[in-house]
Order: structure tokens, then C-alpha cells, then sequence
């Protein structure tokens, strides 16, 4: 039996479902909505290389080491975006959250907060985890913004770390949050969501 089952989250007008071939012409809408594969420090598919991108998280599901997640628009089903549990330690029971990307449009708005308090949720009340981790790009100062905002802690750089997509080093920024710090950020990113606008 996997540690990440398959699954489907919803709430807070977001819905997290597996990622599958379907979801391709979503995909590749979504990320046309900005460009994003023109950014340098993420791994937005190009729209030519969208099925590819589904077909290697469809192996790394099947590896456990990868559960890769659409991002729907909950009342119009609308594919807005990806996210994933990764690196999946089942023997420390930790994973972290990252693939993850939104269409532009959708950026800056209740979404990414409502996608990690789901995906947290599923980690550390479901899953039962003892740590959820992120990395991010030394450079994407717009991820680590976000997963501060999460009230995640950071570890730590990893220099000379992975590849970037220009084929650059990079490092590699770590953060992490452990179960026993769950509950203040749940009810801090529950105020977040509900708090008026």
C-alpha cells in the first residue's frame, strides 16, 4: 500500500484531483496564461512538452516517490495550475509540497493558501507526518515570499543543488514545518482565508 493514496481535496472553492492525461489541454491553457514556461526558476511545462510532464509524475506516482495533484477552478472545473507531495519519506513519514504553478491570473489570489492548508491538512492530520518540506529556487523570491507566508521555517540553502531548465546551477532553498507547529498555522491560514478582503 502507497503512503499517498490517491485522493481528491476540495474546499475553499479549489479542488486538488490526481493528475492525469486529461488534464493536459488544461495544463497547457493554464500555463499559457503568462508565459510561465518562459520563467527561468520553475519547471512549467512548455506547451509541446505538457504530456511529457504528465507522463513522468504519472512514473513517479507509480515509483511513490511523486503524487502529483491538478488544480481545478471549483465551480467551473477550470484546470488553474499543479501541485504535488514529493520526495516522499514513508519510514519518517515527511514529504514535501512543490511542482506546484498557477496561471498567472490566479496568482496573488486565496488560491495558493487554500491549496497548502489542503495539502497540509492531508500531510500532517490524514498522513499523519511529522514534517512537510518546501525548496524553492535561490532566486524565485516569489516562492519564498509564499512559503513563508505559509508560516513554513526556513532550513537552509543547498548550494550547487539541481539544474535549472537554461541548464544554470542553482541552489536550492529549504524550508520546513513540523506536526508539532501545525495547529497555529492552520488557524493562521484559516484567518487568511476568511479574514475580509
Amino acid at each position: 500500500m502507497a503512503f499517498v493514496e490517491s485522493v481528491e481535496l476540495s474546499a475553499y472553492g479549489v479542488a486538488l484531483t490526481p493528475l492525469a492525461l486529461e488534464h493536459e489541454a488544461g495544463l497547457r491553457t493554464a500555463a499559457a496564461d503568462g508565459a510561465l514556461w518562459n520563467l527561468r526558476v520553475t519547471s512549467v511545462p512548455e506547451p509541446e512538452n505538457t504530456r511529457q510532464y504528465i507522463e513522468d509524475a504519472l512514473a513517479m506516482r507509480a515509483a511513490g516517490n511523486r503524487f502529483a495533484f491538478a488544480v481545478l477552478d471549483k465551480p467551473g472545473g477550470t484546470v488553474i495550475g499543479c501541485s504535488s507531495f514529493h520526495d516522499i519519506l514513508p519510514a519518517v513519514k515527511r514529504l514535501e509540497i512543490g511542482y506546484t504553478w498557477y496561471a498567472k491570473s490566479t496568482q496573488r489570489t486565496h488560491v495558493n493558501t487554500a491549496c497548502k492548508l489542503l495539502l497540509m491538512t492531508h500531510a500532517f492530520e490524514t498522513l499523519g507526518c511529522h514534517v512537510v518540506g518546501w525548496r524553492t529556487d535561490n532566486f524565485n523570491f516569489a516562492s519564498q515570499a509564499a512559503i513563508e507566508r505559509l508560516g513554513a521555517r526556513k532550513d537552509g540553502v543547498i548550494r550547487g543543488h539541481a539544474l535549472r531548465r537554461d541548464g544554470t546551477i542553482r541552489d536550492t532553498v529549504m524550508y520546513s514545518l513540523r506536526s508539532g507547529e501545525w495547529p497555529e498555522v492552520k488557524a493562521q491560514l484559516l484567518y487568511s482565508l476568511h479574514k475580509p478582503r
